[in-house]
């Protein structure tokens, strides 16, 4: 009985993953990895009118806005001719949101509006009643409420004061969703397709390996570099959340792409820890060159009140330019390194030879033509 204890302890130990351990990373939870095909957010659109505008709303030149308050007043009953409309309180506007998955009738969505007419400024103003619908043109709810504007603009003969953007605005909780968006985890065959934020082929096979071992063999299959699948048994079906809540929480060591990642404009060098560089030596020195000019004025020469002149005809004031070129030529800095030296080990030798922001990404670049740096370079 000792024995087979011990058989099944040595079992499990080598059929267990072992990425943390061989790389000494801490795992991932796979749902914060992947996430399921079927779960998105989804875009959502209207147009609407503001009103309550001190009159800095649309001028009776956008024919859509005088049309849209008139259809808006026929369903009140009123029934006026757009062309007499002076609705400078008024403006077209669109609103945009996204419907987060899993969404219930009753939520409260934030909303943006923005203006799409010449109107001045947003700020004060309310909007009416919108209907926001997805691009098939369904209506999944229902938009109205006072604009939140975080700009203003005043003008006064002439004189403009203009914080931020006053033609776009916010609602905090402006739209309600009326409509149950059907979110389906799994399709005919039982199987829940997850995608990777991140493709890469072996985070997929790590993904399978492990979910094998918590799950079973045959639970979980890569599609590609992308896409994992996992079937959930019948037996599951009916208790899905607790199986892939089980999934989810299985913890993962991704195989990080060598990636190197430089901003110009600010300097800043972003490296993984595992980019690797060939043995290479790098050597880098700075020329600067100035070069200023003078203007010095020639005018002619006077002694006492008499110009000593043979021929007045060719006496004027001239502009001479004087041209001065210095070359200064910094010493150049030398770095060589080891087989398998890291990135960090070239910036951290850099820094210690006072080698600039600039000056690394340089190098970085110069690195990676020669064909030494093991990564891709990504120049933001």
């Amino acid at each position: 009985m000792y024995r087979l204890i011990i058989f099944l302890l040595s079992v499990c130990l080598l059929s267990a993953p072992v990425w943390a351990a061989d790389e000494g990373i801490d795992g991932v939870r796979i749902g914060d990895l992947a996430r399921l095909v079927t779960v998105k957010d989804t875009a959502l659109v209207g147009y609407g009118v503001v009103t309550g505008l001190a009159g800095t709303g649309d001028s009776p030149r956008n024919a859509a806005t005088m049309q849209s308050v008139r259809n808006m007043l026929l369903r009140f009953g009123v029934n006026v001719d757009a062309d007499k409309l002076r609705a400078r309180n008024s403006a077209a506007v669109m609103i945009t949101t996204t419907l987060p998955p899993y969404s219930q009738p009753g939520d409260k969505l934030d909303v943006n509006v923005t203006s799409i007419g010449d109107a001045r400024s947003l700020l004060g103003g309310t909007l009416m009643l919108t209907p926001l619908a997805m691009a098939d043109r369904d209506i999944y709810a229902m938009a109205q409420g006072p604009l939140s504007v975080g700009g203003l603009s005043y003008d006064l003969i002439g004189n403009l004061i203009q914080k931020n953007h006053p033609t776009a605005a916010h609602i905090p909780g402006g739209a309600t969703v009326n409509r149950l968006l059907d979110t389906q985890i799994l399709d005919s065959s039982g199987i829940a397709l997850y995608k990777l934020l991140e493709p890469n082929f072996e985070t997929a096979n790590r993904i399978v390996d492990s979910l094998s071992v918590v799950l079973g063999s045959g639970h979980a299959k890569a599609r590609d570099a992308a896409r994992v699948e996992i079937f959930v048994p019948e037996n599951k079906r009916s208790d899905v959340v607790r199986f892939l809540t089980l999934v989810e929480k299985t913890e993962v060591v991704p195989n990080t792409p060598s990636r190197v990642v430089v901003n110009e404009r600010t300097g800043t060098v972003v490296s993984g820890g595992n980019v690797v560089i060939s043995p290479i030596t790098v050597t880098h020195g700075n020329l600067n060159v100035a070069i200023s000019t003078e203007f010095m004025v020639s005018q002619p020469l006077f002694i006492g009140n008499e110009i000593i002149r043979s021929d007045l005809s060719n006496v004027s004031t001239q502009v001479v330019p004087q041209t001065t070129v210095e070359v200064t030529e910094q010493d150049p800095v030398s770095v060589s390194l080891p087989q398998g030296a890291k990135v960090a080990e070239l910036v951290g030798a850099l820094n210690k030879v006072k080698a600039t922001s600039r000056d690394i990404i340089t190098i970085l670049q110069g690195i990676k033509r020669a064909g030494a740096l093991h990564a891709e370079l990504v120049i933001q």
